[in-house]
């Protein structure tokens, strides 16, 4: 690593939590329920879905099965994309998008090909970048899609660089009024802020065993639902829908339950979910025109 890269990367992983963080994504340079699942087509993804899935497969031959699982698994986390582009509305194709949290870039390839407009992701996961740089050029579309080292609670970005800002499940990574703050300011007035995420039921519990089991699996910090809007209102983002779909995330933990690639948080999830401890939600906002 050079100078400049030690110095680039300092400025972008702030404290010893984004250390932390950092270190669990550059290490999962393997993991195998992203990647395989990504090669049928393409788009590799690093978010959940909701939606119920062909019980049938779990009936096919053993040597079968666990093929026709990860092929539902992708179709489900492939059509989870939807929840963004729906709430994204009409993009015009000279749209300028966000991206916070980018992964590989499954959600960014999905939100260009859906509107034809311009989206740059932002990560801090080296690997992630230059996985997803290669799959923009493969398709053709590096001119449209680009990536980016760097902080999405402190992008490069100048003021009111975006129509749009979408994060598909990331904010339980950062500090929601830091990343929102930022998010207004590179956002322009009437744009749009869409978000997707799990977040604990904080009408229901302050605490519960499997929202910290999650924490504990993927080094992150589940906010509260009522955190998630306050911090949008003290930025001046103003929610125009709150989607809960917490009873349709149930099904996709209990297929991938039966899959040979589980990680063990799957039952943590399901039972969050059933127990209404964790909630599932989309969150459209707009930013306000005099914020």
């Amino acid at each position: 690593m050079t100078v400049d890269s030690v110095s680039l990367q300092s400025a972008v992983i702030r404290n010893s939590y984004e250390q932390d963080l950092n270190k669990h994504w550059e290490d999962k340079q393997a993991d195998d329920i992203n990647l395989l699942l990504g090669q049928m087509d393409g788009l590799y993804h690093h978010h959940y879905a909701v939606g119920d899935f062909n019980r049938s497969i779990l009936l096919a031959p053993e040597q079968e099965r666990e093929k026709l699982i990860l092929k539902e698994m992708h179709r489900l986390e492939t059509e989870q994309v939807g929840l963004i582009t729906d709430a994204l509305g009409d993009l015009p194709p000279t749209a300028r998008v966000m991206d916070g949290g980018s992964g590989r870039g499954g959600t960014s390839f999905m939100v260009h090909d859906r509107f034809g407009c311009r989206v740059d992701g932002v990560n801090f996961c080296q690997h992630h970048i230059e996985f997803a740089q290669k799959l923009a050029q493969q398709r053709g579309c590096a001119d449209k899609v680009d990536f980016h080292y760097a902080n999405m609670v402190e992008t490069p970005f100048e003021d009111g660089t975006f129509d749009a800002i979408y994060t598909n499940e990331t904010t339980m990574y950062v500090d929601l009024h830091e990343a929102f703050r930022e998010f207004a300011r590179v956002l322009r007035p009437g744009g749009r802020y869409v978000l997707v995420t799990w977040c604990r039921n904080d009408t229901e519990v302050a605490a519960s065993p499997d929202v910290s089991a999650i924490d504990d699996h993927y080094v992150c910090h589940i906010h509260g639902r009522g955190t998630y809007l306050k911090a949008l209102a003290d930025n001046g983002l103003v929610p125009s829908r709150v989607l809960d779909l917490t009873e349709s995330a149930v099904p996709y933990w209990e297929l991938r339950s039966h899959s040979r690639l589980k990680t063990g948080v799957e039952q943590p999830f399901l039972d969050g979910y059933r127990k209404n401890h964790l909630n599932y939600l989309v969150i459209a906002a707009e930013k306000a025109v005099d914020a």
